[in-house]
This record gives C-alpha cells, sequence and structure tokens, in this order.
C-alpha cells in the first residue's frame, strides 16, 4: 500500500497543531496569573519531566550488547556524543537560532531559553521517534497523536514562563518528525520492531538521560548544556552494534 504525503505526516501536523494552540493558551493565561502560579505551573511541569525521564532512562538496565552492559554502553554514548556536539557547537548554534526567531519576529524576554528548551523536550524521546515511524509506514499516528496532547499541555505551562518562543518549537518538530516519517521506510529495513529493538531501548534510555536534564533545568536545579548532547541518541544504534561486533555476539 502506498500512502500519500499527508497519511505519511498527519501526526506531525497534528502535533505542530497542538503546541502553537497550547502557546496560544499560554500566552492568554500568563496574563491572568501572577508570577508565583506561573513559577508553580513550570516546577509541575519540571517534576513530571523527571518523572518520564527516569522511565525511560530505565530501558538502559533491559539492553545487552553483546557482554556489554546497557547502562555502560549507554554512559558512553552520552560522553562521546556530548564532546561531539561541544565540538559542533550545538548548544551555541540552537541558541543562535533562538536569538535569529527573537529578533525576526520581535520576540521579548526568554524567547530563545522557550524556544531551546521546548524545541529539546518535543524532540527527544521515543514516542517521536517510534510514533513517526509508525506514521510514515502504515498511516498511524496514534502514537503520534498522543504525544501532540501532552505536548500541548505542556506548551502551555512552558509559554507562561518562557513566552512566545515556545510556540516556535513547532520548526523543530516539523522538521525532526516530518524526517523521519517520510524516511520511515528506510529506518524500518534496520529496525523491523521498533517497539522492542535492543537499539531503540538503547536511543530510548539515552533520550531519558537527556529528559532528566531538561527536568532539572525547569526546575532551575542545575544549567545542563543538553543541546550539546543531542548527537548521543543518534550514535546511540552505531555505538550498539559496534559493541556486538567487538564482543562477537
Amino acid at each position: 500500500m502506498t500512502l500519500d504525503f499527508w497519511a505519511r505526516t498527519s501526526g506531525t501536523w497534528i502535533n505542530v497543531a497542538t503546541i502553537i494552540l497550547g502557546t496560544v493558551l499560554g500566552l492568554i493565561f500568563s496574563d491572568r496569573l501572577p508570577p508565583p502560579m506561573q513559577r508553580i505551573i513550570t516546577q509541575a511541569l519540571g517534576l513530571t519531566t523527571l518523572v518520564i525521564g527516569f522511565t525511560m532512562a530505565n530501558s538502559l538496565v533491559g539492553v545487552q550488547a553483546g557482554i556489554v552492559d546497557g547502562v555502560i554502553l549507554g554512559l558512553l554514548t552520552l560522553v562521546i556524543g556530548g564532546l561531539l556536539g561541544e565540538w559542533l557547537l550545538l548548544e551555541k548554534r540552537l541558541t543562535q537560532l533562538g536569538d535569529w526567531l527573537k529578533r525576526r519576529f520581535r520576540g521579548q524576554g526568554k524567547f530563545t531559553e522557550g524556544f531551546v528548551a521546548a524545541s529539546l523536550l518535543y524532540c527527544v524521546g521515543p514516542m517521536a521517534l517510534i510514533g513517526s515511524l509508525n506514521n510514515g509506514l502504515v498511516g498511524d499516528r496514534t502514537l503520534l497523536t498522543l504525544k501532540a496532547t501532552m505536548d500541548g499541555l505542556a506548551a502551555i505551562a512552558l509559554t507562561s514562563t518562557y513566552g512566545i518562543g515556545v510556540g516556535f518549537s513547532a520548526l523543530s518538530i516539523l522538521v525532526y518528525q516530518g524526517a523521519l516519517s517520510l524516511t520511515a521506510g528506510l529506518l524500518a529495513q534496520a529496525l523491523p520492531d521498533p517497539a522492542t529493538s535492543p537499539v531503540v531501548m538503547l536511543v530510548t534510555g539515552v533520550g531519558g538521560l537527556m529528559i532528566l536534564a531538561i527536568g532539572l533545568i525547569l526546575l532551575e536545579v542545575a544549567k545542563i548544556r543538553v543541546a550539546s548532547f543531542l548527537p548521543a541518541p543518534l550514535l546511540a544504534p552505531l555505538f550498539f552494534w559496534v559493541a556486538v561486533w567487538l564482543t562477537g555476539v
């Protein structure tokens, strides 16, 4: 069965729409809520993000690449991916993109911080990966619709603190999830069963550690250069296959 463009990317467009809607609602409510209440909303989102991150990171426990434990492999992936991200200046480049959008659309306040935080939160995670694959392969947008609902609610909370910059993260979703959906056929050949693949579990675990970092940022506990770790989930499959090959299993 050949799917048309809409059928393969419908979940992504729904996700974009909910983020924009959530941003609009967040802008409306932010004018009516005093700063302490806005802070409470962001802290609630931060705590929930930590729970999601811990749940995702727990996937590393179930991964075994030859004789290499999934937690060790996740650590190596995160470190090397982070070093590569620092070398590529990803944190700086993402911030520069946010600053450019801020100037282009006359944004104010924490525009860039909102764009960066929301882009990372929405793009890092198994729902974006598996949901996009399902949508692109068989036209099933169920998982992305669920993610879209969650992202829309998160946009309300984030916008109350960071402002309209959160809404521009929809561009990141459009590029990332749209590209995954359109190239799903190629990815499916390497990952015939994404939901149970140890490679996806490794990617999920590494992504979970990054989600934990975002939660800590939202709670203002630590300043972590999360964007620098963006290469890590992309390197995870390569590291898994290399570990299996080196150990001869």
